[in-house]
């Protein structure tokens, strides 16, 4: 079939991270992606080689007036061109779908697959991606598991210029903005700990900061969302944030922390604390999760790693006996056409 993919550029690469990963996971699998996207910059370092598959369309102020495909997703509700939802109405229909936000709050389960009847007699599908089998599932191409198994880290490592000592532990950061991230790289030190900081707000956090006992920092490119998928495999313990990269440290199986995108009314705290949990860590990890996103007191310890990765572990088991959400969507897509 043939898909429009259509993603706005709001901030922080999760949004349009998203979308091509279902876009190139789509083209993987035989599909013909047209990615409707306003701001492609990000794709220059996240995925240069492109996808076979996928073909990028400018969605400017006035956009190509094409033939929708057999299917439309618009991500995160950002609405296709007016022209365009017209010419949907005038042909055979195609499947309207609305892939919505990540969360693990009980409402995705009721909503997810509902439709929304518009005025033009068109209909529209929430798709909503999730953590149980009864919601879309999380983005897992075909044969990540068996690329992580085969995977160098030593080699990866080397070629990427990041040469752990003996005895030391690599922590990646990628983060918004955070005041915390002073005490947490000092309770890092607490056992010796190469920091790999992402570009962006981790970067800026930690510029200027004295010298720590137990901590060396070294700043990273941005990297492909390839290379950002061995990042995590290779490191002891992942701090992500957002979307994309939260869920890529799940399927890494290691240790991690999740930097949820905050937000003024406070709802984001109920949606860390439903996603909690599920995963269901100790009280450490809780604690640490809390602090880390502003919701608590720093702890005096962080959380011994080998319990933590026995849970990280099993949770990543209950994932991979779901549907991946490419899987799932080619399947609603089906049944709705």
């Amino acid at each position: 079939m043939r898909w429009d993919l259509f993603c706005r550029v709001i901030d922080n690469y999760g949004d349009i991270g998203v979308c091509w990963r279902l876009a190139a996971d789509l083209g993987a699998r035989g599909e013909t992606v047209r990615l409707w996207v306003d701001d492609p910059s990000a794709l220059a370092w996240m995925a240069p080689q492109g996808a076979a598959g996928v073909e990028l369309v400018n969605w400017t102020a006035e956009p190509p007036g094409l033939v929708p495909g057999e299917v439309v997703v618009e991500a995160f509700g950002c609405d296709p061109p007016a022209a365009f939802v017209a010419r949907m109405a005038l042909q055979r229909p195609p499947v309207w779908v609305n892939l919505e936000y990540l969360s693990a709050e009980d409402y995705v389960e009721r909503s997810h697959g509902l439709p929304s009847p518009q005025r033009n007699g068109l209909t529209k599908w929430f798709f909503y991606p999730g953590f149980t089998r009864r919601t879309g599932g999380l983005l897992r191409e075909p044969g990540l598991m068996a690329a992580q198994a085969a995977f160098d880290r030593t080699a990866w490592l080397h070629e990427h210029g990041i040469h752990p000592t003996a005895g030391e532990r690599l922590v990646s950061v990628f983060c918004y903005d955070d005041p915390a991230l002073p005490q947490l790289l000092q309770a890092l030190g607490q056992e010796p700990t190469l920091v790999l900081l992402a570009p962006g707000a981790a970067q800026r956090g930690a510029a200027g900061m004295p010298a720590l006992t137990g901590v060396r920092m070294q700043a990273l490119p941005w990297l492909t969302q390839a290379d950002f998928d061995r990042l995590l495999w290779s490191c002891d313990v992942n701090f992500v944030r957002g979307e994309d990269s939260f869920v890529r440290a799940q399927w890494a199986g290691a240790p991690f922390v999740w930097h949820i995108y905050p937000q003024r009314d406070g709802a984001h705290a109920a949606k860390l604390e439903a996603f909690i949990d599920h995963l269901q860590p100790d009280a450490a990890v809780r604690q640490l999760w809390h602090a880390w996103n502003g919701l608590a007191p720093w702890p005096a310890k962080l959380p011994a790693v080998q319990d933590w990765a026995s849970v990280c572990l099993a949770w990543r088991d209950t994932l991979l006996a779901q549907p991946d959400l490419a899987t799932q969507l080619l399947s609603f897509v089906q049944q709705k056409g």
